[in-house]
């Protein structure tokens, strides 16, 4: 049975609340904290389509949108320090505060 609508459409449409923004956010940043990259680019890459855009966040964080894009794309393979710049930058442009806890499992 076909989807009646495409994920992508929907997620767009989602990203436009406050609440969903922040969740979407957190876990595409806990994705790159636990080393899962591979989901972590495309989510972080569908946040900023459905938020501000790729020429505000290029023009905000002083590089070209393009760059931005192919960092996060499929062969992207972006640097450490592009990446927390750019979840740092997210984070205050959400208006998010995180802290990285760590839990020992009993």
């Amino acid at each position: 049975m076909p989807l009646s609508r495409d994920f992508r459409e929907t997620a767009m449409e989602e990203l436009r609340t406050p609440e969903y923004r922040r969740a979407f956010l957190c876990e595409a940043a806990g994705a790159l904290l636990r080393g899962e990259l591979e989901t972590a680019k495309p989510a972080l890459r569908a946040y900023i389509n459905g938020t501000m855009g790729f020429a505000k966040a290029g023009a905000d964080l002083g590089r070209s949108p393009k760059t931005l894009m192919r960092m996060l794309g499929p062969r992207g393979n972006p640097q450490a320090k592009n990446l927390l710049q750019l979840i740092a930058y997210l984070q205050k442009a959400e208006g998010a505060s995180w802290q990285v806890v760590d839990r020992v499992a009993a």
